[in-house]
């Protein structure tokens, strides 16, 4: 029987937890974000067609005058496929088209824009189009074959033309009474009739689109937090990488350990007094009352430490006084480049009055 409750998902590897911050911003600077094409396709074909319908009078006028100034230059030109009629002729058709088709196509565009913008956001990145070897290995390619993905694309289309289909048909099956009345209206009652009846399928055709594409916006959100799902494995060295490798991070530490007892000792010829306990405690004192206002703590060490601060003292020639009790109060209660506090001024002076004795200091 186990003592201990052990997470075999550390050691399996199975991805159940959800995306952390950074994995999301990772994968969104990699181009891997949560969008449908759906929704761009019904929005940017009911936004044409909607376009069309009224732009219907602009386009048949300009079609209508294009035609007349076409015959009026036939019947009048006797040299109407010449180079320069011709030339002339090109640039007007050119002219037509444009006018037509750019606000069409200029409409679709923005929309598409809008709709990409609303789902991802400003988004720019070339890492998408970096080349990956991983993209070259053809098991990865059978993998994507064989998964869910095809089937399901597969699927969404084939609901896609039926839905279209069925709309299609039905409206077409409503309108068949009036579809046998074209025999007696003339060639633009006919147009007419077939722009209005081909407008009705579209916006009827778009609606169930953008129902569609809300459904699988939804797939889409589903399947793209799933992408993300990370294991515990890989939230914990995430975590290392954010917080730093605890060896790492002990190493840092050692060394500023090492950088801050150089300094230490560097300070200890400053000191006046060294009060030591006297084997395991050390503190080094200094005490300047035109610069201070009581006395500072340039050092203090324990053991190893304690006895290289007696041994820079005894290089530098610097009193080196025994006091059990004094020691371990300033070891423990004041930190190195701190004063000492008032409580130990009596005790500190006396020893500081003793080392000025023996140095004839007054």
């Amino acid at each position: 029987m186990f003592l201990f409750k052990i997470d075999l998902q550390l050691f399996s590897g199975e991805k159940t937890e959800k995306a952390t911050p950074k994995k999301r911003k990772q994968s969104r600077d990699e181009g891997q974000v949560l969008q449908s094409k759906e929704i761009n396709s019904a929005f940017i074909l009911l936004v044409t067609f909607l376009v069309l319908s009224v732009m219907g009078n602009y386009i048949y006028q300009n079609f209508m005058d294009f035609t007349k100034n076409l015959f009026l230059e036939m019947k009048d030109s006797d040299n109407l496929f010449t180079i320069n009629e011709t030339h002339k002729l090109l640039i007007q058709t050119i002219i037509l088209i444009a006018k037509i088709v750019v606000p069409i196509v200029g409409s679709a565009f923005i929309v598409g824009l809008i709709c990409s913008y609303m789902q991802v956001g400003f988004l720019f990145t070339t890492k998408p189009l970096k080349p990956k070897l991983s993209k070259l290995n053809p098991i990865n390619g059978m993998k994507k074959f064989f998964s869910m993905k095809p089937l399901v694309e597969l699927f969404k289309s084939l609901i896609k033309i039926s839905a279209v289909g069925y709309i299609t048909f039905s409206y077409v099956l409503k309108q068949s009474k009036n579809i046998f009345n074209i025999m007696d209206m003339d060639i633009l009652q006919i147009i007419g009739y077939l722009g209005k009846t081909t407008v009705n399928i579209a916006f009827r055709a778009a609606a169930m689109l953008i129902v569609l594409a809300a459904a699988d916006y939804s797939y889409q959100k589903w399947e793209h937090e799933k992408e993300l799902k990370m294991s515990k494995q890989e939230i914990k060295e995430e975590y290392k990488q954010m917080e730093g490798d605890p060896q790492l991070k002990s190493k840092i530490k050692e060394k500023q350990r090492q950088m801050s007892m150089g300094r230490m000792m560097q300070d200890v010829p400053k000191a006046d007094v060294i009060i030591t306990n006297p084997t395991h405690y050390a503190v080094a004192i200094r005490y300047d009352s035109k610069l201070e206002d009581a006395p500072v703590v340039l050092a203090k060490g324990k053991d190893l430490i304690a006895q290289k601060i007696k041994k820079v003292g005894y290089e530098n020639d610097i009193t080196i006084v025994e006091n059990k009790p004094l020691t371990r109060s300033i070891y423990f209660a004041v930190d190195i480049g701190d004063y000492i506090p008032p409580d130990l001024y009596q005790a500190v002076a006396e020893v500081l009055a003793y080392v000025y004795k023996l140095k004839n200091i007054q």
